[in-house]
């Protein structure tokens, strides 16, 4: 009988893509965004899953909506923007406006009591207010529904062959009753770069589409295009002659990715970092590639909402292996539970 999961806030499905291909069985995902629940919605369809704000679920709804079911895992990656120290002098973390939808996460996890939770964030939780915003998270946890004992790591995809440098934090909490510990997955020890990845897609000029779903380049302007084709592969602005070189603006913008390393970290606005060797954007289709969905995954939405699906996305790869060892620690939990009862 397989594990059982509830993906929160689960955006595009890169949580809920490796759940699945790990064995798992979905029992609910909540999103709140229709445009993201359209892509949800088209790559699971057997998903049970409900839009509307994490907020407006009381208890007896989600009750309702897990039908009694055990869970043993609930995932998600809740937005967390109080990670700045602008705004937030004085506050906690847990008492910040903004980090309401974590502590709606903290309020399923008491109501169900799942065996396991695996949260993704920023890599900058880690580290924010010199730990003091991470011990006010693992105390949460710790005091929620039976307690949970809390591990945390930041993980970088690069380190799982994944085509990109993304660093995020990943909380995982195993129930206090429960005899048996989570272990980070290993490092694969092999690095793939962008090339690897997207390298045998057929090229595109500036506007141009293809027969591949989602592989279609954005326009760019002709200021732009000729911006971009002094940017060498792995360059950046500085490539640029002086009088047409941006003197504002972020400087992680006009770069060209280096077609020899992975990826730079995909976000939800990759407009003005340029393909290795042609002059253009990359297409949505590189970048799911590079945060390691299959080409038959299909996203659906304006272009900068699928872009912003991709790039909150956990990648479904690392997601894969997390949910491996979940269940190794799922499993360890049964085996110690049956040798109790034979005593």
């Amino acid at each position: 009988m397989a594990y059982t999961y509830i993906d929160l806030f689960c955006g595009a499905g890169g949580l809920s893509l490796g759940f699945d291909r790990a064995g798992f069985r979905n029992v609910l995902a909540v999103e709140i965004n229709p445009g993201f629940a359209g892509t949800y919605q088209k790559n699971f369809p057997s998903h049970r899953l409900v839009i509307d704000d994490i907020k407006n679920l009381d208890e007896k709804r989600i009750r309702e909506l897990t039908g009694g079911k055990r869970i043993d895992v609930i995932a998600g990656g809740p937005p967390c923007q109080g990670f700045s120290i602008a705004g937030n002098i004085g506050r906690t973390f847990l008492e910040d406006d903004r980090n309401k939808l974590f502590r709606e996460f903290v309020r399923f996890v008491e109501i169900l009591k799942p065996r396991i939770f695996v949260l993704e964030n920023v890599a900058a939780m880690a580290t924010h207010r010199r730990g003091e915003t991470l011990r006010t998270i693992l105390d949460a946890f710790g005091n929620a529904g039976d307690g949970y004992r809390v591990q945390c790591r930041v993980l970088n995809s690069a380190d799982y062959g994944i085509a990109q440098e993304r660093r995020r934090t990943v909380l995982v909490g195993v129930r206090k009753d429960l005899d048996t510990e989570f272990s980070y997955p290993d490092s694969t020890g092999v690095t793939r770069t962008i090339r690897d990845a997207i390298g045998d897609l057929p090229p595109l000029e500036s506007g141009e589409s293809s027969s591949i779903p989602n592989h279609a380049a954005m326009r760019h302007s002709a200021q732009m295009l000729k911006k971009m084709s002094y940017v060498k592969d792995g360059g950046d602005r500085m490539d640029i002659p002086e009088e047409l070189r941006p003197t504002s603006g972020d400087v992680r913008k006009y770069i060209r990715y280096d077609s020899k390393k992975p990826s730079v970290c995909v976000t939800g606005d990759m407009r003005k970092i340029f393909h290795y060797e042609q002059n253009r954007a990359l297409t949505a289709r590189e970048l799911a590639r590079i945060q390691s969905f299959p080409d038959d995954f299909i996203f659906v939405g304006t272009s900068i909402q699928i872009q912003q699906q991709i790039g909150n996305a956990v990648p479904p790869v690392l997601a894969e292996k997390i949910a491996e060892k979940v269940e190794e620690a799922l499993k360890h939990a049964e085996i110690s539970q049956s040798k109790l009862y034979r005593k």
